[in-house]
Parts: structure tokens; C-alpha cells; sequence
């Protein structure tokens, strides 16, 4: 196919980042509950950020109730201080993925310990400035941001590569946000990483839904299904995507299965996972000073039956997929108003800003009607890069139809309903 334009000559618009992955929007409400409860450093980078309440806490569709921001502050507070002391008491070099805009980078640099953050561009071109201008200049060679995309081994090893040694890989408010796809490159990603350097996982994910119901049952009794309904909905508004839709995520309603069948997704990905009891680990909470005596012993005694997930390689012989990835290419062409794409490699958080721009050029240029997409050679395509077909499909009055497609990237876009979407 003739390339009528190269997408390699077109600057990335980095206004179109948050377009293709608004997901992280839900880090920054995370941040400023953490700092409306006194935790100094997030005080001090939701400052620099310019953060709201209005900005952070409610979506165009809710508004979150007091009981809700109160109940989300002392769920946020756990994780952060909990995982925080887990990652020291390991020993290990810590690695947040995604870190979001959590000061524990300042935690770490301050003791003289490496620190690396690992998330979207969009976030780490914010993130990382911010930080700097709060440390000292001798603590700053210990913090390490890096741009990936967490189903994007050769992103996560690039990332990686100066550390020596075994890694504590953190994940905190990422599982809930995958597809069953997504979720099972993430773990292959991850169970190579720790075979090659040693190591643990540890995530909150699994059971933050349970996390969720014992603090708010605590603090509102029996609504605390109407307030978790709400709060499901503005995750939902804030990321746009659809949350705790994998097999990796624990329902309240059915612990014991769940749980189960979580632990057989992680085997069939070379890993194992033991539950480590986030009430015996976690440390003196500034955020259950805001609540009565009862309501505080309440949530200590809910915390006792929920767990953060300490995964390490399962040691049987599982034969994970190649991680060898094709470089991102397209061929272009356009005939009578027809935009024709073949598409080379991964479209996912890496690459998709760089269609999105190389689409957007396209149509100042030329009027644009429809958009037909070789799928032939595409290997994979992440939500980010669904979201910009999604993209330019509305901005076609012929929208986009898709065809070639592999068995992997079928899997995916009928997971994700979206081949109800594109002819």
C-alpha cells in the first residue's frame, strides 16, 4: 500500500494523551483524598497540581456525598500506608505500577532508597517534574519515572534494565480498569520480570471491592450499597471505561469462588499468590480519627478478613506467550473520501496517541468519510487503542470498519463489546 502520509513524521499532540487513556484521571482523585487527610507530601503535590475537590472528586454524571469522600479517604489511606510498610518490610527495589501521582517516591528517596514509577506518558510527563521540585537535590537521583505500558513487556524491561536485583512491583487501582486480555498480558509481563530478576508482586486490586463494602459498612450501615453504587459510577465516568470486569477481581458476593477462580487465572500465567491480612499489617490510620470509636474498631475488624496479594512465579513449567514485539507501523491511503490503515505491531497506550495525531492531521488535510482498517498484521490492541478507533469512528459519518483481524485481537474487541461497534 502506498503511504500517502507517514505517521512517523507526525509530532504526537500531547493534548490528545488524556483523550486516549482518561483513565488516569481516577489517580487524581486518589491524591487529593490523600491529602485532605494530612499526608504532608500529597498535601504538597496536589498543591502544585492545582488540584479541587470539585476537579477530583466529582464526574459529570455524580456527586460524591461526604459519607462517600470520607469512606474512599480512610480505603485510600489503608492501601497507600499498608502497601508503603509491605514494600520496606521487602527489602526489595520498589517499582509502582502504575504509580500514579503517589508521593511514595518521596518516602523512598528520603531514606536514600531507589524508587522507579512506572504509567502512562501523560502521567509521568506531570508526575515527575512535580516530584523533583519537592526534593532536595541529593535525594533526587533516587527517584526513576518511566513511560510504559503495563501489557508492553519490551516498555516494562526497557523500564527496568539498571536495576540489580530483585523488585517489589506494587499495583494499586490498575486490575479493576482490564479486560480478561489485558489482565493476562499484564501477568506475563509480570511473571517474567520476576523470574528474571527475583522478586515479589503485590496488589490491592483483588479484593478492593471487599475493602470497599467493610469501610463503608462501618461507616453507613446498610447504605452502603447505595453509596458504593455511586462510587462505581464515577470511577466509571472518570476512567470511561467499565471497572471490575476481569477475572481477576474478587466479588463481595462470592468470595470464596472468586477468589478461587483468581487464583486459577494466576496459574495459568506461571504464577501463585498468597493472601497477606491487611488488618494485621496495617499501620496506625490518621483518617479513622475523623470517625467515632465504634465506627474505627468496625473498620479494623473488616480489614482483618480482607487481603492484599503477595504473587510470586507459580515454579510449574507454563509456556508463556512471546514477548517479542513487532515495531508499530502504518500504511496509509486515501481514495475518494476512504481512509485505508494497515496497521503493524501493538496499538495500545504507547502507541495509539500516535494514530490518533497521524488521524487528526489526515483530516485537515483531506475530508475524510470512512476509515477501513487491515488488521492483518496487527498483533495487538490494548482499550487505549481501541478508544482512538472509537475516536475516529465518530468522526466519520461512514465510521470504521475492521477486517483481517487474529484470533487474539478478535478475543479482545468481543470482550470489550466493541465489535458490536466496527463493521
Amino acid at each position: 500500500m502506498e503511504n500517502t502520509w507517514n505517521p512517523d513524521n507526525v509530532p504526537v499532540d500531547d493534548s490528545l494523551l488524556e483523550k486516549v487513556n482518561p483513565v488516569f484521571n481516577t489517580a487524581r482523585m486518589t491524591l487529593f483524598q490523600l491529602a485532605a487527610n494530612g499526608n504532608t507530601d500529597a498535601a504538597a503535590l496536589a498543591k502544585s497540581m492545582g488540584l479541587t475537590m470539585e476537579e477530583t472528586q466529582n464526574s459529570t454524571n455524580t456527586k460524591a456525598s461526604p459519607e462517600q469522600v470520607l469512606g474512599g479517604t480512610i480505603m485510600l489511606e489503608t492501601r497507600y500506608c499498608t502497601m508503603t510498610r509491605l514494600v520496606e518490610e521487602s527489602g526489595y527495589t520498589p517499582v509502582d505500577m502504575p504509580c500514579g501521582y503517589t508521593p511514595r517516591a518521596i518516602i523512598f528517596a528520603g531514606k536514600g532508597l531507589p524508587y522507579y514509577g512506572l504509567d502512562l506518558p501523560v502521567v509521568i510527563r506531570e508526575i515527575s517534574d512535580k516530584i523533583t521540585a519537592l526534593l532536595p537535590p541529593e535525594q533526587r537521583e533516587f527517584v526513576h519515572y518511566r513511560e510504559v505500558d503495563a501489557t508492553n513487556y519490551d516498555s516494562l524491561e526497557e523500564a527496568l534494565e539498571d536495576i540489580d536485583g530483585p523488585v517489589c512491583i506494587t499495583t494499586e487501582g490498575l486490575l479493576m480498569y482490564f479486560t480478561d486480555s489485558e489482565a493476562g498480558a499484564l501477568c506475563d509481563n509480570i511473571c517474567r520480570i520476576l523470574e528474571k530478576k527475583g522478586g515479589c508482586w503485590y496488589t490491592a486490586d483483588v479484593e478492593s471491592a471487599l475493602q470497599y463494602v467493610m469501610v463503608m459498612r462501618a461507616l453507613v450501615g446498610d447504605r452502603f450499597m447505595e453509596i458504593m453504587a455511586n462510587s462505581v459510577q464515577q470511577t466509571k465516568d472518570k476512567s470511561d471505561v467499565e471497572v471490575g470486569k476481569n477475572s481477576l477481581i474478587a466479588t463481595p458476593a462470592d468470595m470464596a469462588g472468586s477468589i478461587q477462580n483468581a487464583m486459577a487465572f494466576l496459574a495459568k500465567h506461571g504464577l501463585k499468590a498468597e493472601r497477606v491480612n491487611v488488618g494485621e499489617n496495617m499501620p496506625k490510620l490518621n483518617s479513622l480519627d475523623r470517625v467515632s470509636a465504634e465506627q474505627a474498631a468496625a473498620v479494623l475488624e473488616g480489614m482483618k478478613q480482607c487481603a492484599f496479594w503477595k504473587i510470586t512465579p507459580g515454579g510449574k513449567d507454563v509456556e508463556l506467550p512471546s514477548a517479542e514485539a513487532t515495531d508499530f507501523h502504518v500504511d496509509s491511503s486515501i481514495q475518494a473520501g476512504t481512509l485505508s490503515l494497515a496497521l503493524t505491531g501493538r496499538l495500545d497506550t504507547i502507541t495509539a496517541p500516535g494514530l490518533l495525531s497521524f488521524f487528526e492531521k489526515i483530516k485537515t488535510e483531506q475530508e475524510v468519510d470512512a476509515v477501513q482498517v487491515d488488521c492483518n498484521s496487527l498483533d495487538y490492541i490494548s482499550s487505549a487503542g481501541l478508544r482512538v478507533l472509537l475516536i475516529m469512528h465518530k468522526a466519520c459519518k461512514g465510521g470504521v470498519s475492521l477486517h483481517g483481524e487474529n484470533e487474539a485481537v478478535t478475543e479482545i474487541i468481543v470482550q470489550t463489546g466493541f465489535d458490536s461497534i466496527f463493521h
